[in-house]
């Protein structure tokens, strides 16, 4: 397993470091949002998987040929049945350093789960002080306020999009319909489950630059999915006019307001920007071939990692 470790290492530090950073300064995401952000997910699970293997394969080498094995004896070791003394000082560090990885990117999944839905609750509480039903639009709400804002609540049967005053008396009906369309996209298609998770993700690894890229990254791709989405009910400058608008009403809202949202998404100048530019030149989608390519490859990143620790041992 020695080689197999040393593979799972080098492959560590690549979706890392250099992977993410050439893939955030790519351009070819903006024509493929979906391609694109399952790239990003495999990246993200492929690099954890070959941390964790790393160092896992690396312990368990001289206690068996594969995992499967290695496993089998450490287990013995744990009950008593087996002598310690095969493994060596590094390789019983390696394993601790293995298992605590584990437990914190679970324990850490977990704890960001926890703040979002106490951040989301204490918001939704919010919300039903402040806000009244929409009379003519289900599962929305209006607040009293002069800045045009709009965003999504997550919450499943509870889930609802928030609408201001100021929103609805700037942007004509054309443009209003683009906002709901989108914020209904993200609850639709359960974006926030991804925020989640690279949010949790870059709590886990905040020493990892490339994790706060990865974040970034996935929230502005999932900002244009909704837009594409948009795009096929209403017509490209009606939407490019009300994503400008939008974010000019958040540009008003103090900074204790967009964090108070509970996980809801609220678009950074970043994001809007990178939307507005792919609206405004817009550049044709990738092909069936590419986005095959980048299907094929996303598949074989959490392939690679999974055969190397499971497919030998199961023909031991």
């Amino acid at each position: 397993m020695f080689a197999t470790s040393w593979f799972l290492a080098a492959l560590a530090v690549a979706l890392a470091w250099p992977v993410p950073v050439l893939l955030s300064r790519a351009a070819w995401p903006a024509r493929s949002p979906f391609a694109a952000l399952i790239l990003w997910q495999a990246i993200a699970l492929a690099g954890g998987l070959s941390m964790i293997g790393a160092m896992l394969c690396f312990g368990l080498e001289p206690l068996g040929e594969n995992l499967i094995a290695g496993l089998r004896h450490l287990l013995g070791i744990a009950l008593g049945r087996e002598s310690m003394d095969a493994l060596g000082i590094w390789h019983a560090f390696a394993l601790s350093a293995a298992a605590l990885l584990l437990a914190h990117l679970v324990f850490t999944l977990l704890l960001t789960y926890y703040r979002i839905q106490s951040q989301r609750r204490r918001h939704r509480d919010m919300l039903h002080l402040l806000s009244s039903p929409s009379a003519e639009r289900p599962d929305t709400v209006v607040i009293n306020h002069d800045a045009p804002v709009a965003y999504c609540l997550p919450g499943g049967s509870r889930s609802v999009t928030v609408l201001s005053d100021g929103l609805m008396n700037l942007l004509s009906a054309e443009e209003l319909r683009a906002v709901l369309i989108h914020e209904e996209t993200h609850l639709a298609q359960r974006h926030h489950l991804l925020l989640w998770a690279f949010a949790a993700w870059r709590s886990a690894l905040p020493w990892l630059p490339t994790s706060k890229l990865a974040q970034r990254s996935v929230s502005s791709l999932i900002e244009m999915l909704a837009d594409d989405v948009a795009l096929k009910t209403v017509s490209r400058g009606t939407l490019v006019t009300a994503i400008a608008l939008v974010a000019s009403g958040s540009a008003q809202l103090p900074a204790a307001e967009l964090v108070g949202t509970g996980g809801a998404k609220i678009d950074t100048p970043e994001t809007t920007s990178a939307r507005l530019g792919r609206l405004l030149k817009p550049a044709p989608p990738l092909g069936r071939g590419a986005q095959a390519l980048v299907l094929g490859a996303s598949a074989l990143l959490l392939a690679a990692p999974t055969a190397l620790l499971i497919v030998p041992g199961a023909f031991s």
